[in-house]
């Protein structure tokens, strides 16, 4: 070994011994020893993660909800150090969403439906008569359709009578809906409470007769079933059930359908089937304004309604074409900053489609709504056909009978 080779190895050992030296002697780096350090990195960093983070309750995976939290949590977030973070829970849906927006600790908004509100009042005055300034909406996000799945031997809901019928998981939205639905029609069934991947699994068995789902459609669950599997969509309106009254669902609830292009393996090319729907709506809890969470919302809601353009996009839920920031919620209450930021920026685009607010999307609603009222009306009339001007004075008719509605409702 030649001197300079010598030198360099005893200057690595001394290096080297220095180090451990300094390693033995140092306190061991711990969580605790962290935590004892005011101002350390942990500590830094650990208020930096929750004073960007925001959760959205969310009813399962396989909603159309999760995918929208999804989508606006690719668009949103921002993770640098006074950025916001979106994060997606999972929750039971439905009633229960709005529940654990409304008394859980650290949730600060959720996907909830527009009549939950209603049903909880109803449920406990005293506990939820308050209920719209604890809890607010930010924007109507989609329609969620009532999809029934019934084996091919169920013709109509009638053919239900007794049998074995899946309302999905307790307190969902889905369960709501359907025993609004069920009790509307005074059809008494068997209710079971799987969830989906199990009460497809029943369906298709035959151990039970429906199952019931109430999401934006194309649901994930569903879009892998063809008819070839034993099993169709049934139909509500009034000309499927010419026996019941079917108007109160249609007071409560908006006329619908579900399409070949939502479900070309359930649903033969041309064809639709028709049925109701809820809005579904993203809330937050009312937060002190003078709070950190208050603000952070604040935050959220100027990222998102800016950038609501972003969600026009293939990559996208197909569903996004029916947001409408602008859209009032009878009963509810608008949470403050969408106000403000809807006030500030009213002639912007407002809707995905770069529609206005007015947009055509509340156009084609109202014309879907009103192809549905002529079709039960014509139905009830024993099927006659309608002149130019009876379809133009019902019309009017109808625009006024909705818009006293919406007046009694925003009064109650």
């Amino acid at each position: 070994m030649g001197p300079s080779t010598r030198r360099l190895m005893i200057a690595g050992l001394s290096v080297l011994s220095a180090m451990v030296s300094i390693t033995a002697s140092a306190e061991p780096i711990t969580a605790q020893s962290r935590q004892r350090a005011p101002g350390s990195t942990y500590e830094l960093k650990k208020r930096e993660s929750n004073d960007v983070a925001a959760t959205v309750v969310v009813s399962g995976i396989s909603c159309t909800c999760a995918r929208f939290a999804e989508d606006i949590r690719n668009v949103v977030n921002d993770l640098s150090p006074d950025g916001l973070r979106i994060l997606p829970v999972l929750g039971n849906g439905g009633l229960q969403n709005l529940k654990d927006v409304l008394f859980l600790r650290n949730l600060d908004m959720a996907v909830v439906d527009e009549d939950n509100m209603r049903l909880l009042k109803k449920q406990d005055p005293a506990l939820y008569g308050n209920i719209e300034q604890r809890v607010q909406y930010i924007t109507k996000l989609y329609n969620s359709e009532f999809q029934v799945l019934v084996r091919n031997d169920i013709k109509s809901y009638g053919d239900l009578k007794g049998k074995r019928v899946n309302f999905n998981l307790k307190e969902s939205q889905t369960e709501v809906t359907a025993e609004t639905v069920f009790n509307d029609l005074k059809i008494p069934v068997q209710r079971t409470n799987y969830d989906n991947d199990e009460a497809l699994k029943r369906l298709i068995s035959g151990d039970i007769s429906a199952m019931i789902i109430l999401t934006g459609a194309p649901q994930v669950t569903l879009s892998s079933v063809k008819m070839e599997d034993g099993v169709h969509f049934l139909p509500l309106d009034q000309a499927s059930e010419p026996s019941r009254d079917v108007g109160d669902l249609f007071t409560n609830y908006l006329p619908a359908e579900l399409t070949h292009e939502q479900y070309p393996k359930l649903i033969a090319e041309g064809e639709t089937v028709p049925t109701i729907a809820n809005r579904a709506l993203l809330v937050a809890y009312a937060w002190p304004e003078d709070s950190q969470r208050y603000k952070r919302l604040a935050k959220f809601v100027d990222a998102f309604f800016s950038r609501i353009d972003q969600f026009n996009s293939p990559s996208r839920h197909p569903k996004w074409k029916e947001v409408n920031l602008a859209a009032d919620m009878p009963g509810w209450t608008r949470f403050k900053p969408a106000a403000e930021w809807l006030a500030t920026h009213h002639d912007q685009q407002v809707a995905p489609n770069g529609g206005p607010a007015t947009s055509e999307q509340t156009a084609s609603e109202l014309k879907a709504a009103f192809e549905t009222f002529i079709q039960n009306y014509v139905a009830s009339a024993g099927g006659r056909t309608l002149s130019v001007q009876e379809r133009e004075d019902l019309f009017t008719q109808f625009k006024k009978f909705l818009a006293e509605r919406k007046a009694h409702q925003a009064a109650r």
